[in-house]
C-alpha cells in the first residue's frame, strides 16, 4: 500500500438515541445515530406492520386481480377441453349409415 494516501481509521464512539453506546472504528470519529441494534424493531422482535393510507390493501387489490383472471382463464380452458372431449366421444358413438 502506498503511504500517505489512506485516511486515518480511528476508534469511534457511536451513541444511539435510545441511550446505547458502543465503540467501533471510523474515519470520521464519534457520531450519533437514531436507531441501533438494541432499539431497532427488526432486531428486538417488536416489528409492527404500519399501513400508511391503505398501501398494503391497494397492493393486494392490484395483484389479486391478475391471479383471479388467470384462474378464470384456466377454468375456461378446462371447460373447453372437456366439451371438445365430449363432442369427440359423441362423434365416435355415431354409426355411419
Amino acid at each position: 500500500m502506498r503511504e500517505g494516501i489512506h485516511p486515518v481509521y480511528v476508534p469511534a464512539r457511536v451513541a444511539c438515541a435510545c441511550g446505547h453506546t458502543f465503540v467501533t472504528r471510523s474515519t470520521r470519529g464519534d457520531f450519533q445515530v437514531d436507531v441501533c441494534w438494541k432499539c431497532h424493531p427488526f432486531y428486538t422482535g417488536t416489528q409492527k406492520l404500519i399501513d400508511t393510507a391503505g398501501r398494503v390493501d391497494r397492493f393486494r387489490k392490484r395483484y389479486e386481480k391478475p391471479q383471479k383472471a388467470a384462474a378464470d382463464k384456466a377454468e375456461r380452458v378446462a371447460d373447453k377441453a372437456a366439451a371438445a372431449a365430449a363432442a369427440a366421444v359423441d362423434k365416435s358413438e355415431e354409426k355411419p349409415s
